[in-house]
């Protein structure tokens, strides 16, 4: 499913909005890869990024996070996957270095570039388990799982976040949009409503679901709980899906 390269960006941005989202209760020690994962090395962290010091982001991204690591147009310490790896493992929901590890795998063609020690899946697998809570991430990984093509997967875990969004208007939001790239319109149209009764103003959705002739306003519609059509179980997070 591809789509144009500034909508995806935009709705990238708004995911990373949400990163006032309450915090995961902070890991001790490494965080480990799921299994057949294989393993990071650092001996800094892990820590959440949504809720780590100032200090420890500085040490971490002054010296591997740069903006030329970032912007995959000069390396930090020698070739971008060791610095962007080395970032995920101090921060494993780190959601701009995941991105940008996506684009080095696009640029490479290689789900696990020179210099990273697992494969992105799998790096999205130990950072959804690391900080479960985390929905911003978590709806990051369906967004790659679209763009592989991965819909039933992708449609699992969106589910799992529409359950845990509670009162989050940007979050129910967010997941219409993803929905509406899956082309699951009636799930689409549920959150939209669902985040319009949560104060939310944007109009993005709705124009995409009108410009498919699929938006109907809250009052003519029979809106479906959106949670009741989520999976009957949890998506387990230490895994990827498969």
């Amino acid at each position: 499913m591809n789509l144009r390269v500034s909508d995806r960006m935009g709705r990238l941005a708004l995911m990373l909005a949400l990163a006032a989202l309450a915090p995961a209760v902070q890991a001790a020690g490494r965080a480990p890869a799921p299994e057949g994962c294989g393993e990071t090395h650092n001996l800094y962290g892990p820590f959440d990024y949504r809720t780590a010091q100032p200090q420890q982001r500085f040490i971490v991204e002054n010296a591997h996070f740069t903006r030329g690591v970032e912007t995959l147009t000069k390396g930090a310490t020698g070739v971008f996957g060791g610095d962007i790896a080395y970032t995920l493992a101090v921060f494993p929901n780190h959601a701009r270095a995941i991105l940008t590890l996506e684009r080095l795998v696009a640029k490479e063609k290689n789900d696990s570039p020179p210099g990273v020690d697992m494969s992105i899946e799998c790096y999205y697998a130990r950072g959804m388990n690391f900080a479960p809570d985390d929905l911003v991430f978590r709806m990051l990984y369906v967004n790659f799982l679209i763009h592989r093509e991965r819909i039933d997967d992708a449609e699992r875990f969106l589910d799992y976040v529409v359950t845990q969004a509670g009162d989050n208007a940007l979050t129910h939001f967010n997941a219409g949009m993803l929905y509406a790239d899956m082309k699951h319109y009636d799930k689409a149209l549920a959150q939209a409503h669902r985040a319009m009764s949560m104060g939310m103003t944007r109009t993005e959705l709705r124009d995409r679901l009108a410009a498919v002739g699929r938006w109907q306003e809250p009052e003519q519609a029979a809106t479906p709980d959106a949670a009741a059509s989520a999976a009957s179980a949890p998506v387990a997070a230490s895994q990827p899906a498969r």
